[in-house]
C-alpha cells in the first residue's frame, strides 16, 4: 500500500506501508514502516532526501524566520562559563565568550592575572562538527585529558596534554563515552571507563563498559580491567579519586540512577591495578553520592548524599572503616526536607575554618535554596543569599586546604553566573574569572502557578510572560520533561524570551516523572505509572486556558528526547487541544525503543515489552502506535539529528510517516533532519538556527507575531 490522499495544501512523499506485525504476548502490533529503521538503505536515503525537500520549501514560506533567528541570536549572545577546577595552583575553566561556536578550555598558571586557552576544538576541527565531551586535569596540574567526538554521536576518543606546552603525550584510547577521569598522583596513570571491543550484535556497541587503569604512554590494549566484569550490560560507571590521591571510588547505576552501586578503595592497601574495593551500597533502591576530603584516614568521616533513608534526601556520615556495615553504621549529618529536594552537596574544608562545613543546595518546588552546614553536629550555620528564584548547581570544592567553593546560577532571565562561596563567611561572590558580566534579559516576568491534575495531584509550572499576569489571552507554548527525575527548573533559555518578547505566554511544567518533588514524584510518573505524565501535560494546557493566560486554539507544545515521548503523547492522546507541536530527537515506538540507541539503559524507567504487563501499559501510550487515519492532528515539526546515538533517528522517520499518512488536519507534518549532529551538543550557529526555525513553524500556526513585525 502507499500512502492516502493528502490535504492539496501539502503534497507529501509517497511512503510505501508494509504489511509488517509483530505478535506480543498474544497483541498483533503493526509496524508498517519498519523499512524506515534502516537509514543506510537506498530508499530510506531517498525518502530523507524527499522530506529534507518538502521542509525547505515549508520553511521558505514561514513569515519572519529571520527575523526569529536574529533574535535568538541576539538572546544567545551572552558570555558563558563553568566552575573553575583548581589543580596544583593552576585553575581551569570552560569559556565561551558571545559569538564563539565552541566553548575554549581555559587555564591560568599561578600568578597570571589573565588565563591563557588550551584547548579550542575549532582549531581542531574549523568545520565546527568536533566537540569537547569532557576534561580533567591530573592532580598536580601539569597533564590534562580531553575526550572529543565527531558529528553529534558522543563516541569520544581521549587524549592527554602537557599543560605548560598543549603538546599531546598519550592517545587516542577510543571507546570512551565523556567517562569520568581519575588521576593518580604524579600523573602516570589514571582509572576511566571504557567500553569492550565492538559486539556482532547490532546496537550492542554502546554497552559492555569496564572500569580499567591507564598508564599514560602505553597502548590502551595493555590496560589493566578494574571492575565491571560480570556486571548488568547497561550499567554506567563513574570513578573519582579523593585531592590526596588516596581514594578510589567507584559508582555504577543502572538506567535512571536510582539504584546505585558504591565502592570505595583505600589505595595505600594495595596496587592500582587491583584496587580493594569495599561495597558501600550495593543492589539498594537509592541514589548515593561518596564525599572524601583530602586527609580522611580510615577513622575520619566520609559524607554521603543519598536517599536511602530520606525521600528527599540527606547527608550522612561513616568512616571508611564502617563503611561495609551499611546504612547501620551511618550517622545523620544533614537531615532531609519534608519541603525541599536535596540535589547537590560540597564539603569545604581548611585550617581558616574551625571545622569542615557543608554546602547544600535544595529545591524548593523547584526553586533553589542553598544552605550551609556544621558537619561535626549537622547544624545549619547560614543561609547562602541568592540572585533570585532560580537554579543553581555545578558545584566545585577548592584544592585541599581551601575555604573555597564555586557554583552556577542561572534563572529564566538571568544567563548563567558562577559564584564563589567562601567559607570564612559563608557569602557570596562572583568569579571575577567566569564570564563577564551578562545583564538580566528584559521583556520577560516570571510566575510559579499551582493546579490540579486529573487525579487532584497538585502540579507547578512557571508561567514567562510579557506583564506577569493573565492580562490578555495570548499564544501560548506549553513544554514539559516528566522523566528520570529530572527537574525543570528554571534556566536561562533563549527561545522562552524571544517567544515572550514577541507577546507569546511560554509555561515550563514539573510533571510527575521527574525530581520536582523528590523519587516518590519521579517514580508517579515513571514505569506503569507513566500515564500521570501525559495527564498533568494535559492539566497545564487545561490551566493556561482556563487561567486566562493562553487564547483557546492558540497553545503549542514543545519537547526533546524524554520531553518529545510526551509531546508525541499528548498530540496522538488529545489532538485538538493543541495548534501546533515541536517533537524534538524524540521516543516514539515504545514496541522497539530497546533496540536502538541506549534504549536498552531506560527499561528501568519506562519498562520493557519482554514483560507481558509492561508491554500493555508501552503500547497503551506508545505514540506511533496510536496514530488513527483520519484524526485531525495538529501542525507538527519532527527534528532528528543523524549522529544521535541516544535515541535513533528512526523515531521520527517512523511517527512522520504515520502522521502525514493518517491525518486528516490543515497543517503540515514535517521533519526536520538536521545531519552531522547529534542528541545534544552543537555549534551555536545550529542551536540558533534549530531553535528559530521551531518559533517560527510554532507561531505560523498560533499567529504569533514575528519580533519586530506585524503579526501573521
Amino acid at each position: 500500500m502507499t500512502s492516502a490522499a493528502r490535504p492539496a495544501q501539502h503534497a507529501y512523499p509517497r511512503t510505501a506501508r508494509q504489511d509488517v506485525v509483530d505478535e506480543l504476548h498474544g497483541v498483533r502490533v503493526p509496524d508498517p514502516y519498519r523499512w524506515l529503521e534502516d537509514a543506510k538503505a537506498d530508499a530510506v536515503i531517498r525518502w530523507d532526501a524527499e522530506q529534507e525537500a518538502l521542509y525547505a520549501a515549508e520553511r521558505a514560506a514561514w513569515p519572519g524566520r529571520e527575523r526569529w533567528e536574529a533574535e535568538v541570536a541576539a538572546l544567545t549572545a551572552v558570555d558563558r562559563a563553568t566552575p573553575p577546577r583548581v589543580r596544583g595552583g593552576r585553575v581551569f575553566w570552560l569559556r565561551q565568550d558571545a559569538g564563539q561556536e565552541h566553548p575554549v578550555l581555559m587555564v591560568a598558571d599561578a600568578g597570571a592575572d589573565a588565563g591563557r586557552v588550551l584547548l579550542d576544538t575549532q582549531v581542531i576541527d574549523p568545520s565546527g562538527r568536533t566537540v569537547l565531551d569532557a576534561w580533567q586535569p591530573s592532580l598536580e596540574g601539569d597533564l590534562l585529558a580531553f575526550q572529543i567526538s565527531r558529528d553529534g554521536t558522543e563516541d569520544s576518543r581521549l587524549h592527554v596534554i602537557d599543560v605548560a606546552t598543549g603538546k599531546v603525550v598519550d592517545g587516542p584510547v577510543d571507546r570512551v563515552r565523556r567517562s569520568s577521569v581519575a588521576w593518580l598522583p604524579g600523573g602516570e596513570a589514571f582509572y576511566y571507563v571504557r567500553r569492550l571491543a565492538p559486539r556482532l550484535n547490532p546496537g550492542e556497541e554502546q554497552y559492555h563498559r569496564r572500569v580499567w587503569l591507564h598508564r599514560v604512554g602505553t597502548a590502551p590494549g595493555a590496560d589493566a580491567l578494574v571492575f565491571g566484569e560480570g556486571r548488568d550490560r547497561t550499567q554506567f560507571y563513574s570513578v573519582s579519586v579523593s585531592a590526596d590521591g588516596r581514594w578510589l571510588r567507584v559508582r555504577a547505576t543502572l538506567g535512571t540512577g536510582r539504584r546505585t552501586d558504591l565502592y570505595l578503595a583505600d589505595l595505600t592497601a594495595g596496587p592500582p591495578e587491583r584496587p580493594p574495593l569495599v561495597p558501600v551500597q550495593e543492589n539498594t533502591p537509592a541514589a548515593t553520592h561518596l564525599h572524601v576530603a583530602p586527609g580522611t584516614g580510615p577513622r575520619d568521616p566520609v559524607w554521603l548524599r543519598t536517599d536511602h533513608g530520606a525521600a528527599r534526601g540527606h547527608v550522612v556520615a561513616c568512616p571508611p572503616e564502617a563503611l561495609h556495615q551499611g546504612p547501620e553504621a551511618w550517622r545523620e549529618v544533614v537531615a532531609g526536607r519534608p519541603d525541599a529536594v536535596l540535589t547537590h552537596f560540597a564539603v569545604v574544608s581548611g585550617p581558616e575554618l574551625d571545622h569542615p562545613l557543608g554546602l547544600a543546595a535544595w529545591t524548593r518546588h523547584t526553586v533553589a535554596e542553598v544552605t550551609v552546614h556544621d558537619l561535626t553536629d549537622g547544624k545549619q550555620v547560614a543561609s547562602v543569599p541568592l540572585p533570585g528564584s532560580g537554579t543553581v548547581g555545578g558545584f566545585a570544592a577548592g584544592p585541599a586546604g581551601s575555604h573555597e567553593a564555586w557554583f552556577t546560577y542561572t534563572d529564566f532571565v538571568t544567563p548563567t553566573r558562577i559564584l564563589r562561596f567562601d567559607g570564612r563567611t559563608c557569602g557570596v561572590t562572583r568569579w571575577e574569572r567566569g564570564a563577564r558580566h551578562a545583564p538580566e534579559a528584559e521583556g520577560a516576568v516570571t510566575r510559579q502557578v499551582a493546579f490540579p491534575s486529573r487525579d487532584g495531584t497538585t502540579v507547578r509550572m512557571f508561567v514567562i510572560s510579557p506583564t506577569g499576569r493573565p492580562d490578555v489571552p495570548r499564544p501560548a507554548l506549553l513544554t514539559g520533561y516528566g522523566g528520570f527525575g529530572q527537574i525543570m527548573s528554571p534556566r536561562y533559555r533563549p527561545q522562552v524570551l524571544a517567544w515572550v518578547r514577541a507577546g507569546g505566554v511560554f509555561a515550563w511544567a514539573g510533571l510527575r516523572g521527574g525530581g520536582e518533588e523528590g523519587e516518590e514524584w519521579h517514580l508517579a510518573g515513571s514505569g506503569a505509572n507513566k500515564q500521570n505524565t501525559f495527564d498533568d501535560f494535559a492539566a497545564a494546557s487545561d490551566h493556561l486556558l482556563a487561567a486566562g493566560w493562553a487564547a483557546p486554539g492558540r497553545v503549542a507544545v514543545m519537547g526533546s528526547s524524554n520531553g518529545g515521548l510526551l509531546v508525541g503523547a499528548a498530540l496522538t492522546q488529545e489532538p485538538e487541544k493543541y495548534a501546533a507541536a515541536v517533537c524534538r530527537v524524540p521516543l516514539l515506538d515504545m514496541a522497539r525503543f530497546e533496540s536502538s540507541g541506549l534504549g536498552p539503559s531506560w527499561v528501568p524507567e519506562y519498562g520493557s515489552v519482554r514483560d507481558p504487563a509492561q508491554a500493555r501499559t508501552l503500547l497503551s501510550y506508545s505514540p506511533y502506535h496510536r496514530v488513527t487515519p483520519g484524526v485531525s492532528y495538529p501542525a507538527v515539526l519532527l527534528a532528528a539529528s543523524d549522529g544521535d546515538t541516544r535515541t535513533d533517528p528512526l523515531h521520527a522517520r517512523k511517527m512522520c510517516a504515520a502522521l502525514q499518512h493518517a491525518t486528516s488536519g490543515a497543517g503540515p507534518v514535517l521533519l526536520r533532519l538536521e545531519r552531522g549532529v547529534g542528541h545534544g551538543a552543537r555549534a551555536v550557529s545550529r542551536v540558533v538556527a534549530l531553535e528559530a526555525e521551531c518559533l517560527a513553524f510554532l507561531a505560523g500556526q498560533v499567529g504569533l507575531r514575528a519580533p519586530g513585525g506585524a503579526a501573521p
